[in-house]
């Protein structure tokens, strides 16, 4: 792949972040991983809770010593706690919007004196739900439709110097959906996108040549209820 230094992927020891970091591997890349827990993929890693805007600079840095330069960010760590605005704890609400839009910013603004040396790439990871209010998601609507906006002006901000793309993804089989009360799960014929494909289009993006840049993906299933 185009990128030689390492690529930093959150949330890659599960889900839509293991795909990608399996996608970079496959494509002959270096990812490193930002995660609560150890990826299944032997990769460098750091250990941290990306509620911690802090302590996820930090990681980064760490990341950079270890690893050498980097030169991709992929922001797939996600997560959702769903029920109404009244009765989602406070505590359980605000860590939803500091994981998702806090802790995004946090990595990409520690990554970018990295990023503009080897004129690197930022990925963020929204959700068609960044576009589409829904009931009883009041958090993950808050954090989504931010790292749009906060997508679309860092692409501005930062235009010829590093590029940056918007990945919206729709419903995908991972374990995103595990733990929830029946009434916030996917039914059994609810048709969910392999994370697979979604990575492929990560690299995709990654992969343009130096003054192209893929803005916007919207990568979901063709029965995609949340688009557009």
């Amino acid at each position: 792949m185009k990128h030689s230094g390492s690529i930093v992927v959150t949330g890659g020891s599960s889900g839509l972040g293991h795909a990608i970091v399996e996608r970079v591997l496959a494509a002959g890349g270096r990812p490193v991983v930002l995660d609560l827990k150890p990826p299944q993929a032997d990769v460098p890693y750091a250990a941290v809770d990306l509620s911690d805007a802090r302590a996820a600079e930090e990681a980064v840095a760490t990341l950079a010593a270890e690893t050498g330069e980097l030169s991709a960010v992929v922001t797939a760590a996600g997560i959702d706690t769903p029920g109404t605005l009244a009765t989602v704890p406070a505590e359980a609400w605000e860590r939803v919007v500091q994981v998702n839009l806090i802790g995004t910013a946090a990595v990409i603004r520690a990554a970018l004196p990295h990023l503009e040396r080897s004129r690197g790439h930022v990925v963020t990871v929204a959700s068609t739900l960044g576009f589409r209010a829904l009931s009883d998601a009041t958090a993950y609507c808050a954090a989504k439709f931010g790292v749009v906006g906060f997508t679309r002006a860092l692409a501005a901000e930062l235009g010829g110097r590093v590029g940056v793309t918007l990945l919206v993804p729709g419903g995908m089989r991972t374990a995103f959906f595990d733990g929830r009360d029946e009434q916030y799960r996917p039914g059994a014929d609810a048709q969910l996108n392999d994370p697979a494909n979604v990575a492929d289009a990560v690299l995709f993006a990654l992969d343009q040549p130096p003054g192209c840049a893929v803005r916007e993906l919207v990568i979901c299933p063709s029965t995609e209820p949340s688009y557009p």
